[in-house]
């Protein structure tokens, strides 16, 4: 039975509560390995059975995936309207009120398609600004027919190579990322598996090799590779560092690299099988089952295992293929972070101290990346990848090592996360090329605290947008935090979040004013949760007491007055 976790329903709620104040296209960021497709289930089976005439098709790239999110809306909802169009499946159930396709099928098929409400697109980095590509086709073939037709975009990376974040630029998409849930906040909750990554001493150098499109030109990449011969040393120094690892997958550039990768790892006693884009479908699909049943120890491919694939066990990534491309980097570590529990462990019976403790004692308590081509010092660790602008120049991102036991790890970091060394910060940069407002990475426990009393007030930051200052008093100490119902993303999610959790009625403050104005419909706060940021604590949880005695707050509307008030609001449709 299909239980929803905490952000999957934040997600699909941020969405609705988005349509309510806005008609636009919609982003959802969620890290590989969290479920993306069931919260993109929830969202089709919220909007039929709440509004029965809407038409939503769902598009992506790969039939892996189509089938895959396809078999989770029947998960969650066995009966619903659904259908599959995807001439790899055999499948063209076109007339289906709730669609799965395959863009390579259904491009140029939108007037066989016909209407559409909703379109919604898994792996949604690929779709390019290029008018002349498939996507776009479709999309623009689509709005023709519907020119109300919303987008929502679901993607562990919502940036491009050409173009940075999905939602910025006079020709951008989409209009804005409702909710985000990253792989720190995954690892934290206990859901993703924490990764790794120490130095290697094997380098393989490209600095000669030329661009094209803003990458590395792939057969330049793949000759300069070659030449280099260092695959017989990286094989190496893989067996005498992890050889202990359950399965391992090798990026390697050009399929001939991937084939002398494989050879060598056969060579060390291992069982190594190449994928790439000229394996044929059923084989492609027979290795990919053997390496999940745990018959193949390796696989060694040419990035085309990068998205759409779903592989637990693979505990090791080796990568020798240079990208300036964050995208491409985030969706390969992505790779490692999928979950593999204890047998008969229920992560939804416990907290995020019980699942991380099950993960540690489980069988993958940890995945190491090797990155014998420098993709960290690129782009930076993985869960504070900030993507460089087009046009931006091309610094390294602020990354050091731990002198304890050489973890990389993000520039601003005080405690290593792999063996707890304290850095001494005398000496550490204060400004660097690409700097990340991502969560810092600490190892020490949140706590939580009693609260005694609240104060709310406007805050004015010079050069920023206002915000509401909380003020909680916790005994003779005072406790700081911020809320910004007027800002976006992550900082807007977190108001819309802290709102609901003290009990206030949508729709929700736009702005501070609007905040402190209806700051009597919030509950009191009874405790906080602080987590340690360097040498200060920040409120990173809240938990509220009972509801405010107020007789002017109305009574919240239940579903089928929410409903009736968007049907006359909004023509029928929730947005």
């Amino acid at each position: 039975m299909f239980r929803p976790r905490y952000y999957q329903d934040e997600a699909v709620d941020s969405l609705f509560a988005y349509w309510e104040q806005e008609p636009g296209h919609a982003l959802i960021d969620m890290a590989t390995g969290t479920g993306k497709s069931g919260t993109a289930g929830m969202v089709d089976q919220r909007l039929v059975t709440g509004w029965p005439d809407l038409r939503i098709l769902n598009c992506t790239h790969v039939e892996e995936l189509v089938a895959g999110n396809y078999q989770e809306l029947l998960g969650i909802w066995p009966f619903a309207p659904a259908g599959i169009f995807a001439a790899s499946l055999g499948r063209r159930d076109r007339n289906a009120q709730i669609l799965f396709g395959q863009v390579q099928t259904i491009w140029n098929k939108a007037s066989e398609i016909g209407w559409v409400d909703v379109l919604k697109i898994d792996e949604v980095h690929l779709v390019p600004n290029d008018a002349n590509t498939m996507y776009r086709v479709l999309i623009n073939d689509l709005l023709a027919i519907n020119p109300d037709m919303k987008i929502v975009g679901f993607s562990a990376t919502l940036y491009r190579l050409d173009s940075g974040r999905l939602d910025e630029g006079d020709d951008r998409l989409f209009d804005k990322v409702v909710y985000e849930y990253g792989i720190r906040r995954g690892i934290d909750d206990g859901y993703l598996t924490p990764i790794t990554s120490k130095r290697v001493e094997t380098m393989i150098d490209i600095s000669g090799v030329r661009t094209t499109k803003g990458d590395y030109a792939p057969g330049a990449l793949a000759a300069a590779v070659k030449a280099q011969d260092k695959y017989g040393r990286i094989v190496e120094e893989v067996f005498d560092t992890e050889g202990h690892r359950k399965s391992a997958l090798f990026f390697c550039p050009g399929i001939e690299n991937a084939h002398t990768m494989a050879e060598l790892v056969r060579a060390a006693g291992r069982t190594c099988e190449v994928i790439s884009g000229k394996t044929p479908k059923n084989e492609r699909r027979r290795l990919i089952e053997a390496f999940k049943r745990g018959d193949i120890w390796a696989l060694s491919n040419d990035n085309v295992l990068s998205t759409g694939t779903n592989l637990p066990r693979a505990d090791l990534l080796v990568d020798t293929y240079k990208t300036k491309s964050a995208n491409r980097y985030a969706q390969r570590a992505g790779r490692l972070t999928r979950v593999i529990y204890p047998p008969g462990f229920d992560p939804e019976r416990t907290d995020a101290a019980g699942r991380r403790d099950a993960i540690a004692n489980g069988p993958k308590p940890d995945a190491r990346y090797m990155d014998f081509v420098g993709n960290i010092y690129e782009h930076g660790p993985v869960d504070q990848i900030e993507p460089k602008r087009p046009g931006k120049g091309g610094g390294e991102a602020p990354v050091k090592l731990c002198p304890q036991c050489e973890e990389i790890l993000h520039a601003s970091v005080r405690v290593c996360t792999c063996c707890g060394h304290q850095f001494e910060f005398d000496t550490a940069p204060k400004v660097l090329a690409t700097a990340s407002d991502a969560p810092i990475l600490s190892t020490e426990e949140p706590i939580w605290r009693q609260v005694t009393g609240r104060k709310f007030q406007r805050h004015e930051k010079v050069g920023g947008l206002p915000s509401v200052r909380v003020d909680y008093s916790l005994g003779l100490e005072i406790q700081k935090d911020w809320i910004c119902p007027g800002h976006t993303g992550y900082p807007k999610q977190r108001a819309d979040r802290y709102w609901i959790n003290h009990g206030g009625q949508r729709p929700f403050p736009k702005n501070p004013d609007e905040f402190l104005a209806r700051a009597g419909e919030l509950a009191i706060t009874t405790e906080v949760r602080l987590k340690k940021n360097g040498r200060y604590w920040n409120v990173d949880a809240w938990k509220a007491g009972s509801a405010p005695a107020n007789d002017n707050v109305p009574v919240p509307a239940n579903d089928n007055a929410e409903r009736k008030r968007l049907r006359a609001m909004m023509d029928d449709i929730p947005f």
